[in-house]
């Protein structure tokens, strides 16, 4: 169910502009990120402050493109969330006693601090290159390149990137006993 709520916005927001435009997108993607927001919060009952920080994006975002009639403020909404990320990121190696990625549950690897480190500013970094890549497709490409890269870029990027950091972190994650 929460893969459903999590594709579901990107899922809608593709659909919605080749079903109708970009403005019937924006207003299905603003819905559907407050419907991710609403289902996260019944089925865990709390709110994600990135998903809730999505949706009141879109919102601003989406609800000026809808106000003006010009797709420029929606087309930026992710470069705004992946440089706040990034900014986020990073900033959590001044703010705090471990760094933001630190402080998220360990179930899949235990790192060394200086890793930990090393990870969420590389995470940063990332984010922040995400956010520069958006400014320049929204930019410099037609409206339904970005839609495109917005749908299956931002994806494939993310997964590649996770699998680059693969062969450093593998060592690092709990090793199950061989069974007989």
């Amino acid at each position: 169910m929460k893969h459903v709520l999590d594709l579901g916005p990107a899922v809608a927001f593709f659909v919605a502009y080749y079903l109708g435009d970009i403005y019937t997108a924006t207003l299905t993607v603003i819905i559907a990120l407050f419907v991710t927001v609403a289902g996260y919060g019944l089925l865990e009952r709390r709110l994600h402050k990135l998903h809730l920080a999505a949706a009141l994006a879109a919102l601003v975002f989406g609800g000026l493109t809808l106000y003006v009639r010009d797709p420029t403020f929606i087309k930026f909404k992710p470069t705004m969330m992946y440089a706040l990320l990034g900014l986020v990121l990073l900033g959590s190696h001044w703010i705090g006693d471990r760094v933001l990625l630190q402080r998220l549950p360990q179930t899949v690897v235990a790192l060394p601090e200086t890793l930990w480190r090393r990870l969420n500013a590389i995470w940063g970094a990332f984010f922040l290159a995400l956010a520069g890549l958006n400014l320049l497709v929204a930019s410099q490409f037609s409206e339904e390149v970005w839609v495109q890269f917005r749908t299956y870029g931002y994806s494939i990027i993310t997964f590649v990137f996770l699998l680059t950091q693969l062969p450093f972190l593998t060592k690092y994650m709990p090793q199950q006993a061989d069974k007989p």
